[in-house]
């Protein structure tokens, strides 16, 4: 057999054996209907605000069953906001909590998560999120909020305490993102590396139990439903195209000049293992905001409210009742 031939044959034998582990390996979208059957806990949940039907979850105590609108303790209300990759699924325990506090509690997937999934727009910077979350408030008539953010969702919660300081009464923020880390400098968009964008046609479940376990002080505390859920709603029509959209669009801005004109009360709550935000960030939101307290959770990490769900609100609960 000539050397030309043997080329041949071992390219092909390879090319066989990269199309069948591609083909193992391929992981399409799930069918909306599919997961809607699974996640969706009613029809109702869907709001249309700024042009796209949000995934809403909104309970506990609300304005019709509250005292006389005068009284400043009627219905309080709480809104969370989750982290990337997750969904409004996240804060389970927590909205339970709240809720039997005679609390209103408002979740939601934020665009381009979860059965959300894509915005229209195909915007996904803070700005957009800043819109999207106004328009939710209006829509369902309030006023005013306490706004309680993971990750991302405490940047966005801190940035739209910035901008509207007359719709909320006070920032709970975990484990918050917003100051510069490698990879992502201010004033500039984040270099994304492109063998991301294979997690659009390939993402193993094991390889995301990785990721997502990286977020939990003990890993062991990520249960299997738990996991299923993020695979799942990771999995939405569009999610995973739009959460690298979000990654490439996100750009940073110096965050002290902001945090310094937030007046509403803040609580800083972190966990002492948070391996993907560490513990000594605090003391950067805490030299910047004047108004703000730092809740330190021993032993756990960067979700304490999925880790832990009890003990990471109890200092929550007592911040929100003084």
């Amino acid at each position: 057999m000539g050397t030309q031939r043997m080329v041949t044959i071992v390219i092909a034998a390879i090319l066989v054996v990269l199309i069948g582990l591609g083909a193992w390996l391929y992981t399409p979208d799930r069918p909306r209907a599919a997961l809607e059957a699974k996640y969706l806990a009613s029809p109702s949940d869907y709001v249309t605000v700024a042009g796209l039907k949000l995934h809403v979850r909104d309970t506990g105590l609300h304005v019709r069953d509250a005292r006389p609108s005068s009284d400043p303790r009627a219905a309080p209300t709480v809104i969370l906001i989750h982290g990337l990759g997750a969904s409004l699924h996240t804060w389970e325990p927590w909205a339970q909590s709240l809720a039997a506090q005679s609390y209103r509690v408002i979740r939601f997937d934020l665009p381009g998560h979860g059965l959300t999934g894509a915005d229209p727009t195909g915007r996904y910077t803070d700005e957009r999120g800043i819109e999207v979350l106004t328009a939710l408030m209006d829509t369902l008539g309030v006023d005013r909020a306490t706004l309680i953010g993971n990750s991302i969702g405490g940047r966005l919660a801190w940035r739209y305490a910035a901008a509207h300081p007359n719709r909320v009464d006070k920032l709970v923020l975990i484990s918050p993102d917003g100051f510069a880390s490698p990879g992502y400098e201010y004033g500039k968009a984040a270099d994304v590396p492109s063998i991301m964008t294979m997690m659009t046609v390939v993402l193993p479940k094991s390889m995301l139990r990785d990721n997502i376990a990286i977020a939990y002080a003990d890993p062991s505390r990520l249960s299997a439903a738990t996991l299923d859920r993020y695979f799942d709603l990771m999995l939405a029509p569009g999610v995973r195209s739009a959460m690298l959209a979000r990654m490439e669009q996100t750009i940073l801005v110096q965050p002290e000049p902001l945090l310094a004109a937030i007046t509403a009360p803040t609580l800083l709550l972190w966990g002492e293992k948070d391996a993907m935000i560490p513990i000594a960030n605090a003391a950067d939101y805490l030299k910047a905001m004047p108004n703000a307290t730092l809740a330190r959770l021993p032993a756990l990490g960067h979700v304490p409210h999925e880790e832990a769900p009890e003990s990471a609100l109890a200092p929550v609960l007592a911040f929100l009742g003084k």
